[in-house]
């Protein structure tokens, strides 16, 4: 918007999304948070670098692949390319999506981890602690909420591994002096304020920057059986991903582009990004972020989304309902600057009809149907001006620079709010020169064309400030008025559409109006497999069988010792005659063959028994059990109700091999 702004870099980047599963629409608020922002700036005249992307490394990562039977790249592959995809749905316009599995990334990590370690920043020892595995993080017992993570609130396990660590306290107090010195540097300033008050000034104790009880990660390329921490991991991307490299060849686009005018993140991860971040940018000697902005939360009802409450509402299920920019709009302008905003399906059907519907599209709708009407399309100045016409041209000049001023605070709630009340004071104006009436009188023929240029230059204006925050909709609207959207640095003055030129004479819906109880009936339905199972009370787990016995003599290793167990393959077998407990089976054992007569009729036909591997005291004196000679003896458990189950191997092992 000023000379100075022009081509003037400018780099913002996104948290990058964890890799565990698909975002939800609070999660993917920030990217679109973001992409306003960033949009903002180009049409300011900066030359914008937007950077986004997804955090795939950590131990939640390897536990979910797991479960889901499949190995952990091939599963940060798969939701990568959800996210990706959403980010893409939801019309987002970032420069890199970079992932840390990149290997230019990983190739930096590991010079980066080395390069500390060289410098005495990171030392290994042993971690012993409370360890939360959704979070990725440790924590002493007082820094405990209820006995459960701070951050999240669930259960934490008690851990010991050995461990690097990076000496926090080093770099504490230049950390203190920095935020001082510049109070922009921690946004909202109540994220500040808990920064210092709750963990730079009580002290912060040296931080756990490996692990070994896993192995997805990083690996630490001196010491392979350590993984890179994932906070080391995922805040250098901020850098890594503009060609940062750790042993001084940086890229171009790091050259130009950092440090970063602003990292956009949750709340949730302040701390990492406020105290761990700029403490490793210190020790790299690499310049600290211009600003941190920490946003609220969006959440559902009356507490934070979560698949178990049947609660998730997720953005590409939004969009399908109600279109892109109904959902960019929402989130945007739901959002405070510092309290978290709420969502919900009537609340958004709300906004839709009373903003999107009834002020902007109908306001669109309207003008160019008048226009049409009168004129056949064509707006002209003609300069038949009242004084009514000077508060609407004020209130659309005033909003350029309300929304300049909004935007240069972060406040982009407060900066859509100002674009709306343009659309507002434009069907105000409507109300107060009623061209209808206008249009009955041929000497007010020039009057009339005055007001219908008024409002087609008022909605411009208004639509080329909308274009940052719903640019699909703000472009429907210039084409409709046969104009492009126009420059910031143009809508210095009012009159800038040009005389004579003809709007559409097909003008479209922008936002149709909906039936609130059909809308919600027809959302009711489609979600009704979800709500049905998260409602559903669950089911109370059964209560685990167990059986006492009697307690038998204590023995030593040594009388333990003198027990063969071996595994045997059941060859053949038959019932014993006038026996109804015994089955008589030929085992193989190694190179040789047992006889074995068992008490386990009762459980097993002798068909069965056949191919069996099965586990064999093969030391046993031989006795005689219905006349017949036994040579071993079959192991099996014995239930509560008698049942009978044979041991065997969990995996296919050769006959003969030893039971250690």
């Amino acid at each position: 918007m000023c000379d100075q702004c022009k081509k003037k870099p400018y780099y913002i980047t996104t948290a990058i999304a964890y890799t565990s599963g698909k975002p939800h629409i609070g999660n993917s608020y920030e990217i679109v948070l973001a992409d306003s922002i960033a949009r903002y700036k180009r049409a300011q005249g900066y030359d914008v670098r937007f950077q986004t992307g997804t955090d795939e490394h950590g131990q939640k990562i390897e536990q979910k692949a797991a479960e889901a039977g499949m190995s952990p790249k091939e599963f940060v592959d798969q939701t990568a390319g959800v996210i990706k995809d959403i980010w893409d749905m939801l019309n987002t316009s970032y420069d890199r999506f970079i992932r840390t599995t990149d290997a230019d990334h990983e190739t930096q990590v590991k010079k980066i981890f080395r390069k500390l370690y060289e410098k005495g920043d990171i030392y290994k020892g042993y971690y012993e602690g409370l360890y939360c595995t959704p979070c990725e993080s440790f924590f002493t017992e007082s820094q405990l909420v209820d006995g459960k993570c701070p951050d999240c609130g669930r259960p934490v396990q008690p851990a010991k591994e050995e461990a690097y660590f990076f000496k926090m306290s080093k770099y504490a107090d230049r950390l203190i002096d920095h935020i001082n010195k510049h109070p922009e540097f921690i946004q909202p300033v109540s994220r500040k304020n808990e920064m210092m008050n709750n963990f730079l000034l009580p002290g912060l104790q040296d931080l756990c920057v490996s692990r070994t009880s896993f192995s997805w990660g990083i690996p630490v390329d001196f010491d392979p059986k350590h993984v890179v921490y994932v906070w080391l991991d995922a805040l250098s991307n901020y850098i890594t991903g503009l060609g940062y490299d750790a042993d001084g060849n940086h890229g171009e686009l790091y050259k130009k582009y950092w440090p970063a005018d602003l990292h956009l993140i949750g709340k949730d991860i302040i701390r990492f990004h406020t105290i761990y971040w700029p403490i490793f940018l210190m020790a790299l000697d690499v310049p600290l972020p211009k600003q941190v902005f920490g946003h609220p939360w969006l959440l559902q009802g009356d507490g934070k989304m979560s698949k178990s409450k049947g609660n998730v509402i997720y953005a590409d299920d939004l969009a399908e309902l109600f279109g892109v920019d109904a959902v960019r709009y929402f989130v945007l302008h739901e959002m405070p600057f510092e309290n978290d905003g709420v969502i919900s399906w009537e609340l958004v059907v709300e906004r839709i009809n009373s903003d999107l519907a009834n002020t902007l599209g109908n306001l669109v709708n309207r003008t160019i149907a008048m226009s049409n009407k009168y004129f056949g399309g064509v707006v002209t100045r003609t300069g038949a001006c009242e004084p009514v016409d000077e508060e609407l041209k004020a209130v659309a000049l005033e909003a350029v620079k309300k929304v300049d001023a909004k935007m240069e605070e972060l406040r982009v709630a407060d900066a859509l709010t100002e674009i709306f009340n343009l659309f507002k004071r434009c069907n105000k104006y409507i109300d107060e020169t009623m061209p209808w009436a206008l249009a009955k009188d041929p000497e007010k023929k020039d009057r009339l064309a005055e007001v219908l240029y008024n409002l087609v230059e008022g909605i411009t204006i208004g639509a080329s400030l909308l274009e940052s925050f719903m640019p699909e909709t703000a472009g429907r609207i210039v084409s409709q008025l046969n104009t492009t959207i126009r420059p910031l640095e143009e809508m210095k003055e009012f009159g800038g559409y040009p005389s004579g030129n003809q709007v559409t004479d097909k003008p479209e819906i922008l936002f149709a109006r909906l039936d609130p109880e059909k809308t919600i009936a027809k959302i009711d339905e489609k979600f009704a497999a979800q709500k049905a199972a998260a409602e559903a009370p669950a089911e109370e787990p059964a209560e685990e069988e167990c059986v006492d016995v009697e307690a038998k003599p204590e023995i030593t290793y040594d009388d333990f010792a003198k027990l063969q167990f071996q595994i045997g393959e059941i060859l053949s077998c038959e019932a014993v005659k006038k026996s109804k407990k015994l089955l008589c089976s030929q085992v193989k054992v190694g190179s040789r063959t047992l006889q074995i007569v068992s008490g386990i009729k009762s459980a097993y036909t002798a068909e069965e028994m056949v191919g069996k591997k099965v586990v064999v005291l093969t030391n046993l004196k031989p006795a005689k059990l219905a006349g017949i000679l036994s040579e071993g003896m079959l192991l099996a458990a014995e239930g509560p109700d008698g049942t009978l189950s044979l041991l065997s191997p969990e995996k296919d092992m050769p006959a003969g091999a030893p039971v250690e």
